[in-house]
């Protein structure tokens, strides 16, 4: 098969290559891949700036959707033919405090799909069993290959901070997690509120179209302005910040209201200068988010079946792995929104 391997350490080293089909082995199950997306960390791992850890050579991916094909030995919850999505965090220790209370997404020997065992741009992978979700009948394979990241948007919104039906939420950055962000603070009834440059115009427009409450072009409105009006000056309960842009993480951080929840999303790729004062200062519960739980990936699977969350009309391109290049250079150039990279025929 055909695989997109990150093969050594440093910015670069991409290659296609072409290897066996691997074989599962006890209690893992093999997926035929139908479709998958290239994520941020994608681009942080071939620029070799990311803080996850990477075990060069290793075929990248970790966001995708398929069908089981092959079971291990001692397999039981699957089936062949299942559709499923699989979670990332392919290993953990099972035993420190983090695991044993349910946050293995931060357990420090976790290992991940697609950084550390081979991922998803390629034919097939391999897995194990118990990362294993059942796609819903009514959810396409397109829609299910973006579960990965809505379970990391569902893990920041349902585990760290608190969304009421009266709220205002402010959401920076309308990528694709920030466009998932928004419908699912929707999906908890607030009033939304989605901001980005000129260069995100499309975005937005896209954000409207899925029903978001308010986009802010910041070139063009004064985001502060518009938020006093809705708010009557309180600013924002809740701030989801998904740029990971050191000018919107302090603007939000000078908006949101007085104890309001901060919630940081977006990844800067890099240190960046913020002002804690203004958190302290005005009480803010800023939390970090990585990752996601089990529990999230259920919630992210129920919000798609539920038609709470409209992930096709985020995907814009799809590219044979083979032209995996153009692709990386169309999602870095911010060019549409969700770009995918298909299996090619083995």
């Amino acid at each position: 098969m055909k695989a997109l391997f990150k093969y050594a350490e440093g910015p670069g080293n991409l290659e296609v290559r072409d290897v066996p089909v691997p074989e599962p082995g006890p209690g893992q199950v093999r997926i035929k891949i139908a479709e998958a997306g290239i994520c941020g960390s994608d681009l942080h791992i071939y620029h070799s700036d990311i803080a996850i850890p990477v075990k060069p050579p290793v075929i990248i991916g970790h966001e995708f959707s398929g069908v089981v094909d092959a079971l291990g030995e001692g397999v039981s919850t699957c089936a062949i033919g299942d559709r499923v999505v699989s979670e990332t965090a392919f290993s953990y220790c099972g035993a420190c405090e983090l695991c044993r209370t349910g946050w293995y997404n931060l357990c420090p020997e976790r290992r991940t799909l697609g950084y550390w065992y081979d991922g998803a741009f390629a034919n097939y992978t391999v897995v194990p069993e118990g990362r294993v979700h059942a796609i819903p009948d009514s959810v396409s394979f397109t829609s299910a290959a973006m579960t990965e990241p809505l379970a990391c948007v569902t893990h920041a919104i349902g585990d760290l901070c608190k969304i009421s039906p009266q709220d205002v939420v402010l959401v920076t950055g309308p990528g694709a997690i920030g466009l998932m962000a928004a419908q699912t603070a929707k999906a908890y009834g607030a009033t939304v509120v989605l901001s980005g440059a000129g260069v995100d115009e499309e975005r937005l427009a896209l954000g409207r179209s899925l029903g978001i409450d308010h986009t802010i072009n910041i070139g063009e409105e004064d985001l502060g302005q518009a938020l006093d009006t809705l708010t009557g000056g309180a600013g924002p309960d809740v701030v989801l910040e998904c740029s990971g842009a050191p000018a919107a993480i302090n603007t939000a951080l000078r908006l949101v209201k007085k104890r309001g929840w901060f919630v940081q999303i977006g990844l800067p790729g890099k240190p960046i200068q913020f002002d804690l004062e203004a958190i302290n200062y005005r009480e803010i519960r800023f939390s970090g988010s990585l990752g996601s739980r089990r529990q999230s990936w259920r919630m992210a699977l129920s919000l798609q079946e539920a038609g709470k969350v409209r992930l096709e009309p985020l995907v814009t391109h799809k590219y044979p792995v083979s032209e995996w290049k153009e692709a990386f250079d169309v999602f870095e150039n911010k060019q549409g929104c969700k770009v995918f990279i298909l299996p090619v025929d083995i």
